[in-house]
């Protein structure tokens, strides 16, 4: 745990808070952050979930994403929903078991300090 740095700590804390995520969208999003410019450097957090990905904590999401038509308006949003295998771009990472166990312990211990 401590080979991890600040970067990657905050990846498996948004990871274990909010779910699988991409590098592309967390970059934008990590840990609830919110607005049109990156917060992030999109390849260093690429390069973090590979490392992460190297160290067995992380893993490359397969499963569905959670997909709800958002408007009755944009009836083409609901054919894709529909679609069985529709999935936004990118890959998207999801904790093992090992990455599960350290960000669960990193949640708690950043939940205490403020």
């Amino acid at each position: 745990m401590d080979a991890l740095d600040d970067l990657c700590r905050k990846i498996l804390i948004h990871i274990y808070k909010y779910g699988p995520d991409s590098p592309k969208y967390m970059a934008h999003r990590l840990l609830g952050a919110s607005g049109w410019a990156p917060t992030y450097d999109q390849v260093k957090l690429k390069e973090a979930c590979k490392k992460m990905e190297s160290m067995k904590l992380l893993t490359v999401f397969n499963g569905p994403l959670k997909r709800s038509p958002t408007s009755s308006v944009k009836p083409w949003i609901k054919i894709k929903v529909r679609e069985v295998n529709y999935k936004p771009a990118g890959i998207y990472y999801d904790l093992t078991r090992e990455g599960k166990r350290i960000a669960s312990h990193l949640y708690k211990e950043n939940r205490k300090d403020p």
